[in-house]
């Protein structure tokens, strides 16, 4: 069942330039992770003030794979700057038409 994986960033005023910034030099490791389909970062238009990153699997289990092989130490230095992470999971409905 594909899986897709919300990562909701709270962060401090002024730093969206930032967010952008390093979204577009990310290292794109998980786009050769087994079962990837799809990430991106979502920018807020309303009704609501947080960013985004929507990563898209095949299942559950290779979200997982990937996600424990990855450094997540970097993400320190962000919380130490008034960033906040979320991190929701999602199982996608399929539905016969």
């Amino acid at each position: 069942m594909a899986f897709v994986n919300i990562t909701a960033l709270t962060f401090p005023a002024g730093a969206q330039e930032e967010i952008e910034r390093r979204f577009a030099a990310r290292r794109r490791a998980v786009d050769t992770s087994p079962g990837f389909r799809e990430f991106e970062l979502l920018r807020p238009a309303f009704g609501e003030d947080r960013y985004f990153v929507v990563t898209r699997s095949d299942s559950r289990e290779d979200y997982e794979a990937w996600s424990a092989a990855r450094d997540t130490g970097a993400h320190a230095g962000d919380e130490r700057r008034g960033m906040s992470v979320e991190v929701m999971g999602f199982e996608v409905v399929q539905h016969d038409e």
